[in-house]
């Protein structure tokens, strides 16, 4: 038995260059403060378990993280499925996205007492997978993806590196159209050689347009359509009557959060591809347990976003398909992944092998190495909870 004893939450700040007003726009020589956390789980026998968490390394995240910790203290680490139950219910009034960052921690914690990886943990049964290439949005000033032609010309270059897929963000302006010239743009461009999938992020004006554009996915043999339209993609009546018009298979749910929601969602018509973030979702265990679900009903299920702690999972779910590289684009770092790994793991544009895939860690836990030093010296608080 390994007794949690000390929890400790580290928020460092550090500059993006060449990004303007968000961590979505490109901007040459801007620089752009970004502040994200860590967890730390230490316990009565001497083991540690980190998780740095990418996408959802935020505020209100982080606030969470230091709401729910106080539960853990005194807890055996090795139950985590118990801990998860017990956070989803003392904290059913929000979003429950802080537990995510604990059960990495606590999942860290167990391969390095174990001395393997988590995928090994999960039973997984791959040490590299297919990734496809996943944009940032477009931008009407000059840099990144500013044109429709840039999209093209961007895809042509991830098809070079070896990407056999490309995830279309588009200029999110609500309009059909434009949405409708960037996908032709780009399939005219690379053909048949990559798989095409577009994602309006719930941008699209109204349920026509999104119509509209996924006839343009049957049309254009793109392989899902995702988030179509300003229902902020939560009505699973509105996607299932979308369904009835249009062949594309829809990815929707990355809006709805918890292990039952989206259960339900799915039975109801919502989507025909489960999408899970272990970040959002109640991390490894919680995904896990979607990603069995989906698989008992013949559904596959999709990964949202990159990290260590998605990396473990896709390791050992066989009803998916990519590793979202994301967010990529010309000239542009991608903004989600924080420089804090000296073991040289990257979700950066180049980090594919020649086939379009990337590597499961292998070490103990999740597999990475922290950077301390840079943590410590860009360090603005740590919380400690005993």
């Amino acid at each position: 038995m390994s007794l949690i004893t000390r929890i400790s939450i580290h928020s460092y700040t550090y500059e993006l260059e060449n990004f303007g007003a968000n961590i979505m726009t490109f901007e040459k020589g801007g620089r752009l403060p970004t502040t994200k956390f860590i967890v730390v789980i230490e316990t009565d026998d001497g083991l540690r378990g980190e998780c740095a968490p990418h996408y959802m390394a935020n505020k209100m995240t982080c606030a969470q993280v230091v709401e729910m910790a106080p539960l853990l203290i005194g807890r055996d680490a090795e139950h985590r499925t118990k801990i998860f139950d017990d956070l989803k219910i003392a904290f059913r009034h929000f979003d429950r996205a802080g537990a995510a960052a604990l059960d990495g921690a606590l999942w860290d914690l167990a391969g390095k007492k174990y001395g393997c990886s988590v995928a090994q943990l999960l039973g997984g049964f791959r040490d590299r997978i297919p990734a496809y290439a996943s944009t940032y949005p477009g931008q009407k000033t000059p840099g990144g993806l500013d044109t429709v032609q840039a999209y093209a010309d961007f895809a042509q270059h991830c098809l070079e590196l070896g990407y056999p897929a490309f995830k279309i963000h588009s200029f999110w302006d609500g309009s059909a159209k434009s949405e409708i010239d960037v996908m032709t743009t780009v399939r005219d461009q690379v053909g048949d050689k990559m798989r095409l999938m577009t994602d309006p992020a719930s941008s699209l004006a109204g349920f026509m347009e999104a119509v509209e554009v996924g006839r343009a996915c049957d049309d254009l043999g793109f392989f899902w359509y995702e988030d179509p339209y300003r229902d902020a993609s939560a009505s699973a009546f509105g996607q299932k009557k979308l369904r009835d018009f249009i062949k594309t298979p829809l990815l929707v749910s990355e809006h709805i959060r918890g292990l039952e929601q989206k259960a339900d969602f799915l039975i109801a018509g919502g989507t025909d591809i489960i999408h899970i973030d272990p970040e959002l979702d109640g991390g490894i265990t919680a995904t896990m347990k979607l990603a069995s679900f989906a698989e008992a009903l013949g559904i596959d299920v999709q990964i949202h976003t990159a990290g260590p702690i998605h990396r473990a999972c896709l390791a050992a779910i066989s009803n998916t398909y990519y590793y979202e590289m994301g967010i990529v684009g010309p000239g542009m770092i991608n903004s989600l992944q924080p420089p804090i790994y000296t073991c040289g793991y990257s979700d950066q544009l180049e980090a594919v092998d020649a086939d379009g895939c990337v590597p499961i860690p292998t070490g103990p836990g999740l597999g990475v190495t922290l950077d301390w030093d840079f943590i410590k010296a860009h360090e603005t608080a740590c919380i400690a909870v005993d």
